[in-house]
């Protein structure tokens, strides 16, 4: 065991162990299995916000690190590890959780003990897959993540709930089987499943000359497209990606609330995050090759999502097609191969699950009172629902890129640092942005303004305690990430800069330069454009 002590291990098994808890109390004692549960995913999240004090700011490299020998053969490892990255994705999921736990405090009543055991499964998968570092104990935890999400989905959904948690079992184990031959090659190859020993052991495989080129893995040309497919498809299903993105919107609509909050907020970051994580630095020559024809489909997908979300009549479909925008920037951002719009990436994670979330956190409240998501059912519910209103527009204008809210700066960077490399690329994704204006404004119009066409919605009660606080420390977290942008990324820059450094080792970055002018940089546009420092952008 490494000098990191034991704390990645207790965030992985405590939710289990008040799981176990669950199971012990009786079906029908609801009470004391929400009080529970909600206790155990609080300090759930205090114990993630200790990883603030044990992880250096702006030191690059695994902190934390707990290894031990799992199985001898083949050689499988309980290797866990931390760096900037991943801190603020384990962060995410559990403050999510127990947003998750109260949002379903009243609406779960049937199979409630079950409902909360597979609520805190779900989180010992995903956190266990942001803090793996061995591709098999990664890959156990990313399958192990799947069972829970499909049960909330399947039990616990709406009308066409076991047709949406089909359709996400299928889309998701299609991705996985590539990935899982990914690994096999890769363990055969190097005699390993240790992520930093596949990083630096060097490959023996008849026919094929493989050599290591500063810390990183250069295969044939052929062998490592293949293998960068392999890994990107997996991870692409789970983003999603456009065209892989049709399972999203079914299993957002017929999800419960929880499980759209919990899917949107952090289940579809674990494929933006196996990108940063695997698919770079693993296959960089690969990456580079397949930059231009990713960036192409994340564009599409940012404009696509925008313009299917413009059209939609179900309010939760709009939020969910809204994902698919979103995260185009996001796979744009790690695909420009630029500190910047890397760091922008990862914002743009983190700005998403909580404006996201809060969004399917209010369409849910809206459902619970009338039962419907047809957009035509509502309108003028601003009268009976002032507070629920205000709290929806401060939600939809941080999604859409409100300066001094979380979205803007998770998309100025991408947009920024991506404008850098290419600005072809940034010109055609930035009227995302304005679409992403059009249609939340637009349907925040129909649903909270104009006359009450429906006579119960009259009658509607607004926002209660418990939604207040539920909505109060959202919108806190949303105003606090637009002010205090730089607690994160000081703490995202130098993890980024590494997997930038495995990409393309040869070529320095501006946020890794010194804020020094040079004559050079004032008479060649080109290189000073490279020269701006990190500091002088803030984002250090």
């Amino acid at each position: 065991m490494l000098p990191g002590g034991h704390l990645l291990s207790v965030l992985i098994f405590f939710p289990a162990v008040g799981a176990l808890a669950l199971l012990l109390l009786r079906g029908d004692d609801h009470k004391y299995i929400r009080y529970v549960s909600l206790i155990v995913s609080v300090v759930e999240f205090l114990f993630s916000l200790w990883m603030l004090f044990k992880v250096p700011v702006a030191v690059a490299g695994y902190h934390l690190e707990e290894f031990a020998k799992w199985i001898n053969q083949p050689p499988i490892h309980y290797h866990l590890g931390v760096d900037g990255i991943s801190m603020f994705l384990v962060i995410l999921t559990t403050f999510l959780t127990p947003i998750s736990m109260l949002a379903s405090w009243n609406s779960i009543q049937h199979r409630v003990k079950e409902f909360f055991v597979m609520l805190l499964m779900l989180e010992v998968g995903v956190v266990g897959v942001f803090l793996s570092l061995d591709l098999f104990l990664f890959f156990l935890f990313w399958e192990v993540m799947l069972i829970p999400m499909a049960l909330l989905i399947g039990i616990w959904g709406h009308e066409r709930r076991v047709y949406a948690a089909v359709k996400f079992v299928l889309y998701t184990m299609a991705g996985s089987i590539l990935m899982l031959v990914g690994i096999i090659w890769l363990y055969n190859a190097t005699g390993t499943f240790d992520l930093a020993g596949v990083h630096t052991a060097t490959l023996n495989v008849p026919g094929i000359q493989e050599i290591l080129q500063s810390g990183a893995l250069t295969l044939a040309p052929r062998t490592e497209i293949l293998l960068f497919l392999a890994f990107f498809v997996a991870f692409a299903i789970k983003v999603p990606l456009f065209p892989l993105h049709t399972w999203l919107p079914d299993a957002h609509v017929e999800a419960p609330t929880a499980g759209s909050v919990m899917l949107a907020g952090v289940l579809l970051k674990m494929g933006t995050y196996g990108m940063i994580r695997f698919c770079l630095p693993l296959f960089p020559n690969a990456s580079r090759r397949a930059a231009g024809w990713v960036a192409v489909l994340a564009i599409i997908g940012i404009i696509y999502g925008a313009l299917v979300a413009m059209v939609q009549p179900n309010l939760k479909k709009l939020v969910a097609y809204s994902s698919v925008s979103h995260l185009g920037f996001v796979v744009l951002g790690i695909f420009a191969f630029h500190n910047i719009s890397m760091q922008g990436a990862v914002y743009q994670m983190l700005a998403h699950g909580i404006s996201t979330g809060a969004l399917f956190l209010l369409v849910g409240m809206l459902y619970d009172r009338r039962h419907t998501f047809e957009i035509s059912e509502y309108g003028g519910l601003s009268t009976p629902m002032p507070k629920l209103a205000a709290f929806f527009l401060f939600v939809a204008l941080s999604s859409l890129g409100l300066p001094m809210l979380n979205g803007f700066v998770g998309e100025y960077l991408v947009l920024l640092g991506t404008y850098q490399r290419h600005w072809g690329w940034a010109s055609w994704a930035a009227p995302g942005v304005i679409l992403s204006a059009c249609y939340l404004l637009w349907s925040y119009q129909r649903v909270f303004f104009g006359e009450i066409t429906q006579e119960k919605n009259r009658a509607l009660p607004d926002a209660s305690v418990r939604e207040k606080w539920i909505l109060a420390t959202m919108a806190v977290i949303t105003l606090w990430m637009g002010i205090g942008s730089t607690f994160i990324t000081r703490r995202t820059s130098a993890a980024a800069q590494t997997v930038i450094d495995q990409v393309e080792p040869q070529r320095p970055y501006e946020a890794a330069a010194p804020n020094v002018a040079t004559p050079r940089a004032k008479s060649d546009s080109a290189t000073a454009t490279k020269v701006i420092s990190g500091e002088r952008l803030g984002i250090r």
